[in-house]
């Protein structure tokens, strides 16, 4: 709306430029003129030839996922997670493999101040805990018995009496490793780095996240120096008007000689004097001038080890001395099936199988499979040898479902390596995430494709690329056209399989990624479908988001869109992810996910208490008009397919609720309309289509990706969900095997006493820890704090929580 003089005013409604008259008193009357606008945009189909992964080829490749790298005491040995395991490494020497059991997550590796041991996170009890491993011995102890909360992130304290970690919501806790008495040192903020001890023991540094205003969540992310003793925290930026690079492995880290801190921002690392408390004594000075990530001390608070473009390098404090250290570690791409140790093929004998582009199914086929691919898809002839039969015969065979946008490594959710076991179980046999921490992106995909973790194929990038102003730990807060270059140069190293712009970045830097991407077969999406379809850019996420134009807006305020938008996304060939996060209005009426076992297994703890959550607010009164909203955006839906432009199905989990809204989404596209053949097609085909891989179809030399339900899909979608096999690439999964690890782990827990009985359940912002009985337990020592109060607005539990879902409720 603008004013303008004697009371006249303009506005825009219906599409149109309206303009009236307000009278000195009272309200406008009369009806409204119009003024007469017609813009005419160019629009660039994406041309250019796309550089897709190898998913099933047999040659080795180096391991360039190496994540949370952490240098020992005395500076000659390096300890990491790759493949699903953690490892350590003499520098110059060959890693070994800790654990050399997948099954389980770990993460977060730290050296105990001695050398001797490696503290660490893994969900082996059920849910992540702090366990300490003993180098010499081989021990390992559970430190933390948590069932409620998850604990992440670990450091220990400089005398080695205390380890510090984060809670699944953000919060900062302690736990003495003798007694194994836990304490909240401060409140949950939103998604912080790792913490870093002063060497007096006395102050916690770590980065977060300071909003510029109250009006929106995005700001800077800076040092957080927090009181060990009071609870006390200040906020003190890295530079002025500059943001610490990410909140995750990027710092600050405290030397050991308590003198300086290191940190990566601008891309590269820099190093600042600092007093007893952390407050700067000057200005940071860069040590590096390529791209550089993770960085860690040696004791002799001279040498720093990082991350380099998937290279382990080490540097002196004054920026001299560096050197790449070489990590001779590689894997290669699973085998699938294998006919010859297995004695023949897998045959899969199809009642009814929908090749993921027919209108229909067909009856009575045999889809063979050697190694990865299917070699076959045929009439079914009895008696055809096997090495493996699945007796599919009175089932539907169709292929493995896509999830186009999840974001697997986000923080605040903590699930371990249950996420990955909860999408197959809902027959999810590829997921790809436009926004991940960099190099747990690569490690995830690497444990992934080699087979050392079960879980759907991935495909990813790093952090996305953003403006100065940030808000999630996994944007790059870019500030110059040079360190666009680098950021740039990342993706190149790490091989990312997408490109993201976020709402912040200009466009012209969008235009150059776009540009580069596109020089390097990468495609590229944000939330903008224009000006990025003027210069080419290939996808928009979402149906609604977060937007920092002003003019470039794809929905109204009731959910559906003008017809110019769907036109443009007609002609231009550009991509459209939805992401219906209204969909979980159908919960009121459908709760059949929410019960089933596999959700109930798989999801831990604290996903549970959500999703119990989202149910009792799908009945609340704001139902009906959230439902109301949803039609309406599956009615824009509904108009881009009517008119040939393209959608692929996403859902932006685990912010929605993982492999769950992935069904929801679909529910929601045949409630209002959308035949489940077009629905589920969005889901197969035409995202195989899109990611430029064999994906998506059934059908010879595809992959072997295929999930085996009760029912039929095509009639009836909630049928989708009733998997009972899940095959990626031949490897077969089904929902009993994928749960059981998990439900041994639950069992064995709460035979020790430890299933969180009496404690109110977990909620925003409020986290407990599950009792575990009187000698295992951890005694829950009263806050640092007492106040009932939060110390910054932006961290209250209601802005927490109105921010993790802002960026896309529209």
């Amino acid at each position: 709306m603008s004013f303008g003089p004697r009371g006249r005013f303009l506005y825009t409604a219906d599409g149109r430029i309206r303009d009236r008259v307000l009278p000195a008193r009272g309200a406008a009357t009369g009806a409204p003129g119009s003024i007469g606008f017609t813009m005419a945009l160019a629009v660039q189909p994406a041309r250019y030839r796309k550089r897709p992964r190898d998913l099933a080829g047999t040659a080795s490749k180096p391991v360039i996922g190496i994540g949370s790298p952490v240098l020992s005491p005395d500076g000659k040995t390096v300890a990491f997670r790759a493949l699903g395991d953690l490892w350590t490494m003499p520098l110059g020497g060959r890693p070994k493999a800790i654990f050399e059991d997948t099954t389980w997550w770990y993460c977060d590796p730290d050296w105990s101040p001695d050398g001797k041991r490696l503290a660490y996170c893994t969900d082996r009890s059920g849910s992540l805990n702090v366990w300490i491993r003993d180098l010499d011995s081989g021990k390992d102890t559970q430190v933390t018995h948590l069932t409620e909360q998850a604990a992440l992130s670990v450091r220990w304290s400089p005398d080695g009496s205390e380890i510090a970690f984060l809670d699944q919501d953000g919060g900062l806790w302690t736990v003495e490793v003798g007694s194994g008495d836990i304490q909240r040192v401060f409140e949950a903020t939103f998604e912080p780095g790792r913490p870093s001890w002063s060497p007096d023991g006395r102050t916690i540094a770590l980065a977060a996240v300071r909003p510029r205003s109250a009006r929106y969540r995005e700001g800077l992310s800076t040092f957080l120096f927090v009181d060990r003793r009071t609870g006390r925290a200040r906020y003190v930026e890295a530079a002025p008007d500059r943001s610490i690079q990410t909140r995750g492995d990027d710092g600050p880290v405290w030397s050991p000689d308590g003198s300086k801190l290191v940190f990566a921002m601008e891309s590269v690392l820099w190093v600042i004097d600092v007093e007893r408390d952390g407050t700067p004594k000057g200005a940071a000075r860069r040590i590096t001038d390529h791209v550089s990530d993770a960085p860690t001390w040696a004791g002799d608070s001279t040498t720093i080890a990082y991350l380099a473009g998937g290279v382990l390098r080490t540097v002196r404090a004054d920026g001299s001395g560096g050197r790449a250290w070489k990590v001779p570690l590689s894997w290669r791409n699973h085998s699938g099936h294998d006919s010859r140790a297995e004695g023949g093929d897998l045959v899969i004998h199809a009642g009814r199988m929908w090749d993921g582009v027919a209108k229909t199914a067909r009856r009575n086929v045999d889809i063979v499979v050697r190694g990865q691919k299917i070699v076959a898809v045929e009439p079914h002839r009895a008696g055809r040898r096997a090495g493996r039969r699945i007796d599919a015969s009175d089932r539907f065979v169709m292929p493995g479902i896509v999830d186009a946008h999840h974001h697997r490594e986000m923080a605040g959710y903590a699930f371990g390596n249950r996420q990955g076991r909860l999408w197959l179980a809902y027959g999810i046999t590829t997921t790809r995430s436009p926004g991940s921490p960099a190099y747990h992106m690569c490690e995830e995909r690497e444990a992934i494709q080699s087979g050392a973790r079960v879980g759907p194929r991935y495909l990813g990038t790093g952090e996305a690329i953003d403006g100065p102003r940030i808000y999630y730990n996994f944007m790059r807060p870019t500030f110059s056209d040079a360190q666009l270059g680098l950021e740039l140069e990342r993706a190149r190293a790490l091989q990312y399989d997408l490109l993201k712009a976020y709402v912040r970045l200009p466009v012209t830097w969008h235009k150059r990624a776009t540009q580069w991407g596109h020089r390097h077969g990468m495609p590229i999406t944000s939330h903008y479908h224009f000006p990025p379809m003027a210069f080419g850019a290939d996808q928009t996420e979402h149906i609604g988001a977060t937007n920092r134009f002003g003019y470039s807006r794809t929905i109204l305020n009731t959910g559906g869109a003008y017809e110019d938008v769907i036109d443009m996304f007609a002609a231009s060939g550009m991509y459209r992810t939805p992401t219906l996060f209204n969909s979980t209005a159908l919960y009121r009426d459908d709760t059949s996910l929410v019960e089933d076992e596999r959700s109930r297994r798989l999801n831990p703890t604290w996903r549970r208490a959500a999703l119990a959550k989202t149910v009792k607010d799908a009945g609340g009164e704001t139902q009906p008009v959230n439902l109301a909203r949803l039609e309406a955006q599956v009615e824009q839906v509904k108009e881009m397919l009517a008119k040939g432009a393209n959608v692929i199905t996403g859902t932006d989990s685990p912010i929605d609720h993982a492999a769950l809204s992935t069904h929801m989404n679909l529910r929601a596209m045949t409630r209002f309309g959308i035949s489940a053949r077009d629905a589920l097609v969005t889901a197969t085909s035409v995202a195989g289509r899109f990611l430029a891989q064999p994906i998506g179809r059934v059908e010879p030399g595809m992959l072997a990706d295929l999930i085996v339900v009760d029912g039929n899909p095509l009639e009836r979608i909630e049928d989708a969900a009733k998997v009972t096999h899940t095959i990626v690439g031949g490897r077969v999964h089904t929902p009993e095997d994928l749960i059981r690890p998990y439900a041994e782990a639950d069992a064995a827990t709460a035979a020790r006493g430890g299933a969180g009985a009496g404690l109110p359940p977990a909620g925003p912002g409020r986290t407990f820890a599950g009792v575990v009985g009187a000698s295992r337990g951890n005694r829950i020592k009263p806050p640092v704090s007492r106040s009932r109060t939060v110390q910054f607005w932006w961290n209250a539990p209601e802005v927490l929580e109105a921010s993790r879902t802002s960026c896309c409720e529209h």
